[in-house]
């Protein structure tokens, strides 16, 4: 089995949501951070990106249409049948297997960006290793949560902290 690492990194807000209901991250982009709040050096750990459609959606319009992750491989969860782009192979098929095949493969750690339903699949078939997770000083009272409701239970080791300006990121390691 290789040693590859499926890796959450992901803010949310201090009571745990990572969007608001209408799918916005405004909020986020209010709080004054330090440099990229570590994301550049995170990048440089992963050769791939797992996201769902709305977070790939969200993503191109946010972005212009310019995908960000262009030098890494990229897959997008969806229900519908999507040609690849240049930039991303989009997956219809059972996410847990490709999922479970894609970690058996060589490579770096790989990294799941969400949404909130990916997350949800990800949480209850086990599927994550580690857990970096940025919090913003932020209090939605509402939103898309970071960790649905469902049948799941995870043993965590913190690896670490740091803060950058007013986010704290806390590292967690999945107990086996």
């Amino acid at each position: 089995m290789s040693s590859r690492k499926i890796v959450l990194f992901i803010a949310q807000s201090l009571d745990g949501y990572i969007a608001t209901k209408d799918d916005s991250l405004d909020w986020l982009f209010k709080v004054e951070g330090e440099g990229d709040n570590g994301i550049s050096e995170f990048y440089e750990t992963v050769d791939t990106i797992l996201l769902g459609k709305r977070t790939y959606d969200w993503i191109m319009k946010f972005e212009n249409e310019q995908f960000p992750y262009k030098d890494k491989d990229c897959y997008v969860f969806t229900r519908s049948s999507i040609a690849p782009t240049d930039n991303v192979k989009f997956v219809n098929g059972n996410i847990v297997e490709f999922t479970r095949n894609l970690k058996k493969e060589k490579g770096e750690n790989i990294w799941i960006v969400g949404g909130g339903d990916i997350l949800y699949t990800f949480f209850k078939e086990k599927l994550v290793d580690e857990i970096i997770t940025t919090i913003s000083p932020t209090i939605l009272g509402d939103g898309i949560p970071l960790f649905k409701t469902g049948d799941y239970h995870y043993e965590l080791e913190l690896k670490g902290t740091r803060t950058f300006n007013q986010f704290v990121e806390l590292h967690y390691t999945v107990k086996n």
